[in-house]
C-alpha cells in the first residue's frame, strides 16, 4: 500500500525562514555569494536586517543551509523513484526519463538557482565540492552503471565498461543543461538546445543496443 506523506504547515517563523532562503538563493545565484550582503537580502524582502538575524547568525549560515538543500535537489534525487530489480528492462525509456529530468531542471527556478549556486561556489567551498563529487557525480554514475550492467546481462546492450557508459551518458546532459542556463541568462531562445536531450538519448541508445536478429523457420 502506498502511503502519501502529509506536509506539516510551517509556523510563521518557519515561513519567514523559507522566505529568507528563497531570496538569498535568488541573489546568490545572480550576484554571487561574495557580492551579496545581508542588507541586499533584507532589502529584497522589504524588512530590516535585524529581522534576518532572528533566524540566521550571519550570511555564512544562510549559505550553509542552502548547501544542505542541494542534497535534495532534482539531480541528487535522480534515482530516488527508480529502485527495483527489473527497472533496467525499460532500457531506452529509462534513459529518456533521466534526460528529461536534466532538461526540466533548466526550467525550474529553484533547481536552476541551486545549480548556479553550486557552479559558482564549487571552487571556494569544500562542502559544496563534497556534495558535487559524492551526490551529483559518484552516486548517479554508480547507480546508472549498475543498470547498464544489468542490461548487458540480459542481452539488451553490447558488452562494455558500464562505468564508462554511465559517464558517457551523463556528460553531454550536464553540458546541455549549462547551455540552457546561459541562453536563458542572456534572454536568448533555448529551442536549439532543448531538443538535444532527446537526440542524445536516441544517438546513445542506437550505439549501444543489440540489434535483434529475426529467426527464419
Amino acid at each position: 500500500m502506498n502511503e502519501q506523506s502529509v506536509k506539516t504547515p510551517l509556523s510563521k517563523g518557519g515561513r519567514t525562514k523559507e522566505k529568507i532562503l528563497k531570496n538569498a538563493l535568488k541573489l546568490f545565484s545572480s550576484k554571487g555569494y561574495k557580492a551579496t550582503t545581508v542588507r541586499d537580502i533584507a532589502g529584497a524582502m522589504g524588512v530590516k536586517q535585524s529581522a534576518l538575524y532572528n533566524h540566521f547568525k550571519n550570511k555564512d549560515e544562510i549559505l550553509e543551509t542552502l548547501i544542505s538543500n542541494l542534497t535534495s535537489s532534482a539531480i541528487v534525487t535522480l534515482f530516488d523513484d527508480k529502485e527495483g530489480q527489473e527497472l533496467h528492462k525499460q532500457g531506452k525509456s529509462l534513459l529518456m526519463n533521466l534526460a528529461t529530468t536534466f532538461k526540466l531542471i533548466g526550467f525550474d527556478s529553484q533547481n536552476e538557482a541551486l545549480l548556479k549556486l553550486l557552479m559558482q561556489e564549487i571552487y571556494r567551498n569544500e562542502r559544496i565540492r563534497e556534495i558535487y563529487n559524492e551526490h551529483f557525480y559518484q552516486e548517479n554514475v554508480k547507480k546508472l552503471s549498475g543498470f547498464f550492467f544489468a542490461m548487458m546481462q540480459d542481452g539488451m546492450i553490447e558488452s562494455s565498461d558500464p562505468l564508462l557508459l554511465a559517464n558517457e551518458f551523463f556528460s553531454p546532459l550536464f553540458f546541455y543543461q549549462m547551455q540552457v542556463s546561459l541562453l536563458k541568462l542572456d534572454k536568448k531562445s533555448t529551442s536549439s538546445v532543448v531538443s538535444l536531450f532527446e537526440k542524445h538519448v536516441d544517438f546513445f541508445w542506437d550505439n549501444i543496443k543489440i540489434e535483434k536478429q529475426e529467426t527464419l523457420f
